[in-house]
């Protein structure tokens, strides 16, 4: 085993401490709040840097970026011009190919590993994945909890502290998805993450649903918060490496869905850590304040050189797909409700029987049977095609040649080493095994219906009781 490197000593500016992932009485602070002063500097004890390294690496010269609570907070990007995260400094000096996405300049690849070798590594080993580009958000006050229960189709009183669900918010009358978001409950507030793309329009929509709301709650963006999916077989051992001792021992029974605080070992920093991701492979996604994100994903990065690499958005394209994921505007949009979306499942039991969320009237007629008057008249399935592959765009047709349907995403599959896509078929010819075709450059490619995801996801869920 390699030699454990010494740790930046991350030094917060926090006002106040995190409360203890299992302790009931931890002090209640503002999530990764800031001191109007400037950020302390991480007196790195590491070995000498080449001349490559980015020049972010002087942060005790930089200020702090105030996250100040605001009722109304939103991001305001340039449109003409890219924004960067964080870490777009450690992507430049591992040769990262940068394209625009979400508003955001972020890494395709690396240098070291094309898109298919870097999934491969992903399955096989772990991979970290800067997605500092999506939106964190904080919802507190004595209404959040019934303000989120409106806009969502999610059981939220029955959440408990530290558990995540995937969730959507949706427009009042149609029921359509405004964006699919990650509602995680911590003891004092809640946590979502959102789509870079969709931050404008997420951003008007929540602003006026909060003044319909009324007083009583606060709304909080984390503007410039880093964020990273360390994502792979070997995410749980590499991540329990780098905690501190009681971080480590919490670790171990930390279950997917679920999120605890950790502090990285040799730092008086502290993280969120929920266990889950976009791959289908088990993982975590790891919320770091602004001054100590490049820091602490170094030390990620360098605590396992042999396991660990920097993955970027090709590979995370085609793993997502791979585990049915859906992307925000191609598979997913403003006219698709949870149900033709195959989301029914996050619907929660008790929303069905009693309603009182965006959309309901539409969306519970929609669950109904057909002999009731329900259903609906298309659905989201997977496809695994014959010759080349279908991307986005291409039309799915019968035996007659009658349009039933659309691709939304595809790819080769590296793992299956088959054309897979995602799409939406006519309601009838949804189900798994019904062959159709999908037209492909003007020519008709045979295409199967099949069950997704379309690899068997390895999340690390916690027991079932017998």
């Amino acid at each position: 085993m390699a030699a454990r490197r010494a740790v930046p000593a991350v030094q917060p500016a926090f006002n106040g401490t995190f409360p203890s992932c299992f302790g009931a009485n931890g002090p209640r602070t503002a999530l990764f709040s800031t001191r109007s002063a400037a950020c302390p500097a991480l007196r790195p004890r590491e070995r000498a840097r080449t001349a490559t390294a980015s020049s972010a690496l002087a942060p005790s010269r930089r200020p702090c970026p105030a996250i100040a609570p605001s009722r109304h907070a939103s991001s305001t990007a340039d449109a003409g011009k890219p924004q960067r995260t964080g870490l777009y400094g450690l992507h430049a000096a591992h040769g990262a190919k940068f394209v625009p996405f979400g508003g955001y300049s972020m890494p395709v690849q690396y240098s070291d590993l094309s898109i298919v070798d870097s999934h491969n590594w992903t399955r096989e080993k772990a991979s970290l994945f800067d997605v500092g580009h999506m939106v964190q958000h904080e919802f507190s006050g004595p209404g959040a909890e019934a303000f989120l229960h409106r806009i969502t189709p999610s059981s939220l009183p029955s959440l408990q502290p530290y558990h995540s669900t995937l969730s959507t918010l949706l427009h009042p009358e149609t029921g359509g998805i405004v964006d699919d978001t990650v509602i995680t409950r911590l003891p004092d507030r809640f946590y979502l993450v959102t789509n870079a793309g969709c931050r404008g329009k997420d951003s008007a929509y929540l602003a006026s649903e909060l003044e319909r709301a009324g007083e009583g709650v606060e709304w909080k963006v984390l503007d410039n918060q880093g964020l990273v999916a360390l994502q792979g077989p070997l995410a749980s051992k590499i991540l329990s490496s780098a905690l501190d001792e009681n971080s480590r021992a919490a670790l171990e029974s930390l279950y997917f869905g679920q999120c605890m605080y950790a502090t990285i070992a040799g730092t008086d920093g502290n993280v969120l850590v929920s266990r889950g991701g976009y791959t289908g492979e088990d993982g975590f996604e790891i919320s770091i304040p602004p001054y100590a994100t490049e820091a602490i994903t170094r030390f990620l990065l360098e605590s396992a050189p042999d396991d660990l690499r920097l993955a970027g958005l090709g590979a995370r394209d085609t793993l997502r797909l791979e585990a049915g994921m859906c992307l925000y505007g191609h598979d997913l949009d403003d006219s698709t409700t949870p149900v033709e979306g195959a989301l029914s499942w996050i619907i929660g039991k008790d929303r069905r029987e009693k309603g009182g969320f965006h959309g309901d009237s539409v969306i519970l007629q929609q669950l109904k049977k057909k002999s009731e008057g329900g259903g609906v008249s298309r659905r989201r399935v997977g496809f695994v095609v014959e010759g080349a592959p279908a991307r986005e765009g291409a039309e799915v047709v019968n035996e007659a040649g009658e349009m039933i349907g659309n691709i939304t995403s595809g790819c080769p599959s590296p793992t299956l080493k088959k054309n897979i896509s995602m799409g939406y078929i006519k309601d009838g010819m949804h189900k798994s095994g019904t062959e159709v075709a999908v037209v492909v450059r003007g020519k008709r490619r045979k295409a199967t219906v099949t069950k997704m995801p379309f690899v068997p996801s390895k999340y690390f869920k916690a027991p079932t009781s017998k």
